[in-house]
């Protein structure tokens, strides 16, 4: 299954305009209405673990006090900065600040499709596999848990769940999925579904 990730993804870059890029991919008339203002570049880690040789998805719980996705289960990442050299670079940082993991622990596969959040965001998902025995050392004031997911829970279809959700009078399909007590939804939800859907090609 490593092999497979890798290939998909092994001749992926990100587009030189993010926002333009996250924004094309919105259906007519939508942008207008969710975004007020410009889009700020973002970009997660897709951390993929290899364990008891499966691949698990490492994923994080919000802090409930948080401004942004406050409680809501994500990936690890966040805006970028002016001193970022570009989405990985943002990865690697947000992922070293929120969990601990150094980025010599991370092998990059590649990225997926930048995409835009409600909240004003545009997300370049970066995937990579997580190497060796790592341990991990969350931000408490950003991170309330880290737990994983067996890939393989993402790939049956009976574990998905597509739901209609309006948005400022827009109403779209969105995926979720519900794993033990935790519900996994928005943005994570759907660059889980884009990991699969490659996999699947």
């Amino acid at each position: 299954m490593k092999h497979r990730i890798k290939r998909r993804l092994e001749r992926t870059t990100p587009p030189d305009d993010i926002v333009a890029a996250a924004l094309a991919r919105l259906p007519a008339g939508i942008a207008e209405a969710w975004f007020k203002r410009p889009l700020v570049s973002a970009a997660v880690l897709v951390p993929l673990v290899e364990r008891d040789d499966e691949i698990h998805v490492l994923l994080t719980q919000r802090t409930d006090h948080l401004d942004d996705h406050p409680g809501q289960i994500s990936f690890p990442g966040g805006r970028s900065e002016r001193s970022d050299t570009g989405p990985r670079h943002t990865a690697l940082r947000e992922a070293r600040e929120e969990i601990g993991l150094h980025e010599d622990a991370i092998a990059i596969a590649g990225y997926l499709e930048p995409m835009a959040v409600v909240t004003g965001f545009a997300v370049v998902p970066v995937v990579g596999f997580i190497t060796g025995d790592v341990r991990y050392t969350p931000d408490p004031f950003e991170v309330a848990e880290i737990f994983e997911v067996p890939l393989e829970f993402f790939l049956n279809e009976d574990n998905h769940r597509c739901i209609e959700r309006t948005v400022q009078g827009y109403t779209l399909p969105f995926s979720e999925f519900h794993f033990e007590d935790r519900r996994i939804w928005g943005a994570t939800a759907m660059m889980i579904r884009e990991l699969t859907g490659l996999m699947k090609m």
